[in-house]
């Protein structure tokens, strides 16, 4: 068995954004990270308490995870929390990927354990699942979650792990005002009724629920984010507009209004961190309380809005 049940902060630092070349012009947001821009992010994410990061083997082909170690440096082992990820499509053909990709992201992430391992994304259930038994029997992770998951693959995995006597502990899907499918799906009510931990990413949707952007203020040219949110920042108007005059009210953001719905709706929200006054907004969303009310007309301005944020790498439904 788990040794002990998984405990996660209020929010998680994603760090997709930390496996951009480093150069000018070629970041998934456009912006240069610095190494002492991210040190000053991990001294201010962990002196707030945000102890647990968010990685993947594939974010930046392994460079997020090695930088995320860099700044991380000289922090006990214990006062973080690792999450990084095995993706089926990027499998090697080795007898075992699944250890061999952990391996890997094990070296560069400079530590002999991850708290919590997630199947990336689905490609085979039955046949990816039962290579994380032995990764837990050993200790080499900690808690198992699944990513981007259908309920019915959610329910399989489970199944897998519960012969051996683990389980799927945490569910990691994009969910936004946007984009509420794993609602609708029935996956956020399993994950409450089964004290699964909901992890939410792409709350803000990559920028454009920030209030930041409009129209006349497009998201930044040549980015990635800025193909896929430009044509659609009309219609978000209404609803983000509504969102920065309930964040004035409590002397926050727009941005903050999106985190603290994700954690109203009972979620844990993972919110790429690229700068240390990023750190702020999450201090300020985790004391925000939303009226019921205030819930819904945020779901409907969202749904009025008709827009369909899926991801390509997502599955349809």
């Amino acid at each position: 068995m788990t040794s002990k049940a998984l405990t996660v902060p209020m929010a998680v630092m994603g760090t997709w954004a930390w496996g951009d070349s480093g150069k000018a012009g070629e970041g998934y947001f456009g912006t240069q990270l610095s190494e002492s821009g991210l040190r000053e992010v991990v001294d201010k994410a962990q002196a707030n308490g945000f102890t647990l990061w968010d990685t993947a083997a594939v974010y930046g082909a392994g460079r997020s995870e090695t930088v995320l170690a860099q700044a991380l440096m000289g922090y006990d082992r214990s006062e973080y929390q690792l999450s990084t990820k095995f993706t089926p499509q990027m499998a090697g053909d080795g007898g075992d990927p699944v250890a061999d990709m952990l391996e890997q992201s094990l070296q560069r992430l400079s530590t002999d354990y991850v708290d919590l391992y997630w199947i990336h994304n689905p490609a085979d259930v039955a046949r990816w699942t039962p290579s994380l038994i032995p990764l837990l029997k050993s200790g080499k992770i900690k808690h198992v979650g699944v990513s981007n998951h259908s309920m019915e693959q959610i329910a399989a995995a489970d199944r897998i792990l519960g012969e051996a006597g683990f389980r799927v502990e945490a569910v990691q899907n994009h969910y936004s005002l946007l984009y509420r499918s794993s609602e609708r799906a029935g996956i956020l009510e399993h994950c409450r009724e089964n004290d699964v931990r909901f992890f939410s990413y792409m709350v803000l949707e990559q920028g454009a629920l920030t209030g930041k952007y409009s129209p006349a203020n497009p998201l930044p040219e040549g980015s990635s984010r800025a193909g896929v949110y430009n044509g659609i920042l009309p219609q978000l108007q209404a609803l983000t507009h509504r969102m920065g005059t309930l964040g004035e009210d409590r002397g926050a953001s727009a941005a903050d209004i999106a985190t603290a719905w994700a954690i109203a709706k009972g979620t844990t929200p993972i919110v790429g961190v690229t700068k240390a006054g990023h750190i702020d907004g999450l201090t300020r969303a985790g004391g925000i309380e939303l009226a019921d009310e205030e819930i819904a007309e945020l779901e409907a301005l969202a749904d009025a809005a008709g827009v369909d944020t899926r991801g390509w790498w997502e599955q349809e439904g």
